[in-house]
């Protein structure tokens, strides 16, 4: 999304409001049904402009302990102030990657901007719950469906030989 901000430059304006969907980066073992709904605005007061936007993205992947599918909207607030070429220094811009994001001709290319960030911001590991306890390890069903009946304790390979001595 490229937003022409010459008006606001001019003063003709005081606030653009942002509303578009941006496609995501592709992250392993996720899947995007729908791009980012991208809204918010730029607002101009007495020369600093503030852009301020949220992005929701619908997502669905596989729980990292039990592997059930995982459906949700990640959210992501995205907040920086915008300025002119020169306006900062390219050591204050590299120091502050977080803080500023630089016009172009008048122009703000926010595309790659939302998308990096979305692909920092996402989760590395999707889980069905927080407290999901996985897969036994032993048969592979899943703990919340209940106890399935193996051993969980296992005897130390190197004390067998004592167990055997006390069941005589």
């Amino acid at each position: 999304m490229i937003i022409d901000l010459n008006p606001m430059l001019r003063g003709e304006v005081n606030v653009i409001n942002i509303d578009f969907v941006l496609t995501p980066e592709i992250i392993e073992d996720v899947t995007f049904e729908v791009g980012a709904r991208v809204f918010g605005k730029i607002t101009n007061n007495a020369g600093y402009m503030r852009l301020t936007l949220m992005a929701e993205l619908p997502y669905v992947g596989e729980c990292a302990r039990c592997l059930d599918t995982v459906r949700g909207v990640f959210s992501l607030d995205f907040e920086r102030t915008v300025v002119t070429e020169g306006m900062v220094s390219e050591e204050r811009l590299e120091e502050s990657v977080d803080e500023y994001i630089v016009l172009d001709d008048g122009k703000l290319i926010l595309d790659d901007a939302v998308r990096e960030e979305l692909l920092i911001d996402f989760p590395r590991k999707l889980l069905c719950s927080e407290d999901c306890e996985g897969l036994c390890p032993k048969c592979g069903k899943p703990k919340k469906e209940g106890d399935c009946g193996c051993v969980t304790k296992e005897i130390d390979p190197r004390l067998e030989v004592l167990k055997k001595l006390l069941d005589k």
